[in-house]
């Protein structure tokens, strides 16, 4: 019989990446903020795609390119719709794309707030020795494992690199500085919590 809990934690990012750009009214760099918005242009058969960006301070426009020259026959329905309805959801994953938003501006600010779902997927025999935390990240984010570790279970970090050089936290997939890393989409995270005495006060953060 088990005496290992395994919760499932789903992590959304709150606060979109914002590209830094020079600002043509304001004369300087500033920070741009997704203003929700797309842009469809057609010219014949072929479509151009922008999300809208505003500036903080001034509130001028910078139009990110999604695609350009495309032929309509190119582009399937599901993006076709959101794009001429402005589907709040697509445009969120558009906004939280990284990788697309550092091919199209130098610098970009990331931002570590999230919100968790905790969900209980087996409960352990008593008593409960191990904590197995399966991640489920539904966009990239910034924040590091630790941090998330230690807001959620109310540990220092202090405590988890002790519990880390003593063995007791490994996940998976492994690797250097794992914790120390921004959470991975299907990461895992077991502790061992055998010889802690709040182990009991862990578990209970740990889920819902």
């Amino acid at each position: 019989m088990s005496h290992t809990v395994l919760v499932q934690w789903t992590i959304t990012p709150q606060i979109a990446p914002r590209p830094w750009l020079a600002c043509n009214r304001c004369r300087t760099t500033r920070p741009f903020a997704t203003s929700g918005k797309t842009r469809l242009n057609a010219n014949g058969r072929r479509l151009d795609a922008w999300l809208i960006y505003r500036c903080s301070s001034c509130d001028s426009t910078w139009n990110r390119p999604i695609f350009e020259r495309r032929h309509v026959s190119d582009i399937d329905q599901a993006t076709l719709h959101a794009l001429q309805n402005n589907d709040g959801g697509w445009i969120e994953k558009v906004a939280f794309d990284i990788d697309g938003l550092r091919r199209d501006a130098g610098r970009i600010e990331e931002f570590a707030e999230v919100r968790l779902q905790k969900t209980i997927l087996k409960a352990a025999v008593e008593p409960a020795q191990h904590l197995e935390i399966a991640l489920n990240l539904e966009m990239k984010t910034m924040l590091r494992t630790e941090r998330l570790l230690s807001m959620e279970l109310g540990l220092s970090r202090k405590r988890i690199a002790m519990l880390e050089q003593a063995g007791r936290i490994s996940t998976a997939p492994s690797g250097t500085n794992a914790l120390r890393r921004p959470v991975k989409d299907e990461m895992r995270v077991t502790i061992d919590l055998a010889s802690e005495a709040d182990r009991n006060a862990i578990l209970s953060r740990a889920g819902p």
